[in-house]
């Protein structure tokens, strides 16, 4: 257990996008999406204290009006982990943990999923989670991360490309060249879930890393820890989660919460 067992969650929350301006207060049954973020995050177990990290005043105002703990930022970071160090510089802590404020229905579990390795593990700084992806349209999806790891399950690399790449399946048709293998129970690779769990002394570290070659590529901050040698833990969850990346993920978040009803 960390010294002081002081966990924070932060959830960076900004307005520029270029798939959709003000996405964080985009309203989903009477509230604002990073409500319903902050609200599954203050259920995790190993959470103490969950802050809103924003570079804009019209989302610091509505998180202040429904009672959440917000902070302005610089409008200047590179990524939202250059944001959450900001936030947590002078902050009390031993463990923060970067929750995407695009991500409504994120289960709580997967919240203290990703902070058990670096309770257990002294020389881990970084951990995160993937989940079995079993169709093809998922691994052929840029818009989705796909990670490798090692035999530990520390990641080998993350990517938008469909790996591992594996020759005796047809990514179009679905089909495998041997007929017994059974589709449904086949994995054909994982998806990264952009939850981090950092210690907290790592983070000064990763924002004196400069933007790396393979980060600037593909546009995934985690690949400026792996080409630093780092290591980045990935644990397996079974519970996936809807992100927004669109105004019309909307619409599939809220068909998901009525489901639940």
């Amino acid at each position: 257990m960390p010294i002081n067992g002081k966990i924070l969650a932060v959830i960076p929350a900004r307005w520029s996008s270029t798939r959709f301006p003000g996405k964080p207060i985009a309203d989903i049954l009477g509230k604002p999406m990073v409500q319903w973020v902050s609200e599954q995050a203050q259920k995790a177990r190993l959470i103490n204290e969950v802050v809103i990290a924003t570079d804009d005043k019209r989302i610091y105002d509505v998180v202040i009006s429904f009672g959440g703990n917000a902070v302005m930022t610089s409008p200047h970071h590179q990524s939202g982990t250059d944001r959450v160090a900001e936030v947590v510089r002078n902050l009390e802590c031993d463990i923060v943990v970067n929750i995407q404020g695009d991500e409504p229905l994120i289960p709580s579990e997967n919240i203290d999923l990703v902070i058990e390795p670096l309770l257990a593990r002294d020389d881990l700084s970084v951990s995160t989670l993937m989940i079995a992806i079993h169709n093809s349209s998922e691994m052929l999806d840029p818009d989705i991360c796909k990670v490798v790891v090692d035999n530990a399950g520390c990641a080998l690399y993350f990517t938008r490309a469909p790996i591992p790449y594996n020759r005796d399946f047809d990514y179009i048709e679905e089909t495998y060249s041997d007929p017994k293998i059974n589709l449904n129970k086949r994995i054909l690779g994982f998806k990264h879930i952009g939850i981090y769990a950092y210690k907290k002394s790592f983070l000064p570290q990763f924002i004196n890393m400069k933007l790396s070659k393979l980060e600037n590529s593909e546009k995934l901050e985690q690949l400026r820890i792996l080409e630093n040698r780092y290591l980045i833990q990935l644990v397996e969850t079974k519970q996936n989660s809807i992100g927004v990346d669109r105004p019309e993920d909307i619409d599939k978040v809220i068909k998901a919460m009525n489901g639940k009803n």
